[in-house]
């Protein structure tokens, strides 16, 4: 029962926790992304500490002169009460006690200071006090008038010979305080060591002050409010111009190159307008160009891939007949009808790749998905590139879940980019073992392709994907790639709405990762598999092309 209500009132500030914080995040989103905002309130701030430092100014400016004339006016009464006090004394009844000359001197200064009109206007009104040296009965200092409003550091003065001020507060009647001056002088009386005190309240000054104050806040906030409104406008006339060329750049991106910015009179922002006009134009002109020359250029190279379909199959029907009786040649010829038999095949795989490349660019490539395990692309891939893996000595490590994983692909695209993958792991492993994982979390299919060559240096996981790119031109192809198979994968790959990643370190190796949808259509969020490898230890121990299951060390 103790602790509820502790836990009550931490469940309170934690949502008033998260209230706040929701609060600054959303206010943060807003600052970052309001131009407008940031420069209505820097000027707020600005003209915040302007107008605190000239109020504070004005106010300090203010007081001293009101005090300075006070002390001044205090001053000259003071005098005229010291020459007032030595005269009634001097003329005075001998026989009289001290104290009752003293309560007489006191009130006929008193009724001198309500009669003279003049003296009263120019230093107000203010109460006389009385003082001799020493003490009476009670303790108190023997004298007429508020006596315990005087400061006992004021006296020291006084009794000094000196004519001293203080300001200090001094209790009303009603029992609070008043801000005061007193000021005090030593007189020349028959009363021996007479000091003459006069307290002058200071309300009409302060009075005056919080008139000043209050006259200054609301003058400021009347100003600052002037002030946002003035550059809230100012703000304006510069951001809609601005938002309005981020509007037109966001449709001009997306395709409607026909946009432009309203031209409005002759001022910096019209030029502006002009200037990003004519950009726009000259950008529409070249788009426009492009699109035009990327057309002429698919349609001729679709053209002439077709165009070289029929001497390509006299040629082959040819060369099939000279490789069909190669035996009966000299070895000169026969070497010579080899090389053509594969240079023909070369040619061959690289019309049909130009024109596949070609269908991708016009949009005309269809998928002919349909249900099936993917073991079937995978062992078609690897019947292709069985030979070339035997040739140069690299050993192929597979790395397959148990059970069957079936998915909607096109068997044949998924194929083409298996074995451009393996073909290029094999090209670039110098004859160490390529390694091709495969993984499902229900949602998507993982294919990886590992292999521990050269690798690739920073940035070059983005070239890799494009046409006719090579790392080192000069190195030489045993697959006599044609520079247009990783392209059409990504390609391959993004038909079926995944994707194709690459990964590569100089010296460790190489790493391509195939994300395919188990269901068409579906979009891929992850990856059942790392795109980059957790450890650089390989598997050297399995047999070539052996299916293995669980996790592999990379």
């Amino acid at each position: 029962m103790i602790g509820r209500p502790r836990r009550r009132v931490n469940s309170t500030f934690g949502r008033f926790t998260r209230a706040a914080s929701s609060l600054g995040r959303a206010f943060g989103h807003i600052w970052r992304r309001s131009l407008q905002l940031r420069v209505v309130v820097s000027t707020l701030v600005l003209s915040f500490v302007v107008l605190l430092i000239l109020g504070f100014v004005l106010i300090s400016q203010i007081t001293d002169r009101l005090l300075d004339v006070k002390l001044t006016a205090a001053t000259e009464e003071v005098d005229r009460a010291r020459v007032a006090v030595e005269r009634d004394l001097s003329s005075g009844d001998g026989n009289m006690s001290v104290q009752n000359r003293l309560r007489q001197t006191r009130s006929l200064l008193t009724d001198r200071d309500v009669d003279t009109g003049e003296s009263s206007g120019a230093v107000g009104t203010f109460d006389t006090v009385l003082l001799v040296p020493g003490s009476d009965a009670d303790g108190a200092p023997p004298g007429v008038g508020p006596t315990s409003e005087i400061p006992q550091t004021l006296r020291d003065m006084v009794q000094g010979g000196q004519v001293a001020y203080q300001y200090t507060s001094v209790p009303t009647g009603s029992g609070g305080s008043e801000p005061a001056l007193i000021i005090g002088s030593p007189t020349n009386a028959s009363v021996p060591g007479l000091e003459l005190y006069l307290v002058f309240p200071l309300t009409n000054e302060q009075n005056t002050v919080d008139l000043v104050r209050g006259t200054l806040l609301t003058g400021g906030l009347v100003l600052l409010g002037l002030l946002a409104a003035i550059a809230w406008l100012v703000s304006r006339q510069v951001v809609i111009p601005v938002r309005s060329a981020s509007r037109i750049a966001v449709r001009f991106a997306d395709g409607r190159l026909k946009e432009r910015m309203p031209v409005r009179g002759e001022d910096d922002m019209a030029r502006l307008a002009m200037s990003f006009n004519d950009m726009a134009e000259s950008l529409s002109k070249q788009i426009t160009h492009l699109e035009e020359f990327g057309g002429l250029q698919r349609q001729f190279t679709s053209d002439v891939s077709h165009e070289l379909r029929t001497p390509l199959t006299t040629v082959r029907m040819a060369s099939d007949v000279l490789y069909d009786g190669r035996d009966e040649l000299d070895p000169v010829r026969k070497r010579s009808v080899e090389l053509l038999d594969k240079e023909l095949d070369r040619f061959e795989t690289l019309l049909n790749e130009l024109l596949e490349i070609s269908r991708h660019d016009a949009g005309m490539a269809e998928l002919a998905a349909e249900r099936m395990d993917m073991a079937i692309p995978i062992d078609a891939a690897l019947a292709t590139v069985g030979r070339l893996a035997e040739e140069t000595g690299t050993e192929l490590i597979l790395d397959l879940p148990a059970e069957p994983v079936t998915a909607e692909i096109d068997p044949r695209r998924v194929e083409r980019i298996l074995r451009n993958l393996l073909a290029n792991a094999i090209d670039h492993g110098e004859r160490k073992p390529v390694t091709l994982t495969m993984r499902s979390d229900g949602d998507a299919v993982a294919l990886t392709v590992r292999d521990q060559g050269i690798g690739l240096r920073p940035g070059e996981e983005k070239l890799v994907f494009n046409r006719f790119w090579r790392s080192d031109p000069s190195r030489f192809r045993r697959s006599g790639g044609t520079g247009l198979g990783l392209a059409i994968s990504i390609e391959d790959a993004r038909l079926h709405q995944g994707r194709l990643e690459a990964w590569g370190e100089p010296g460790r190796g190489a790493c391509f990762r195939l994300t395919l949808p188990l269901v068409r259509g579906h979009k891929v969020l992850g990856s059942p598999l790392p795109l980059k490898p957790v450890s650089s230890t390989t598997r050297t121990t399995a047999r070539t092309a052996t299916r293995t299951s669980g996790a592999t060390d990379d």
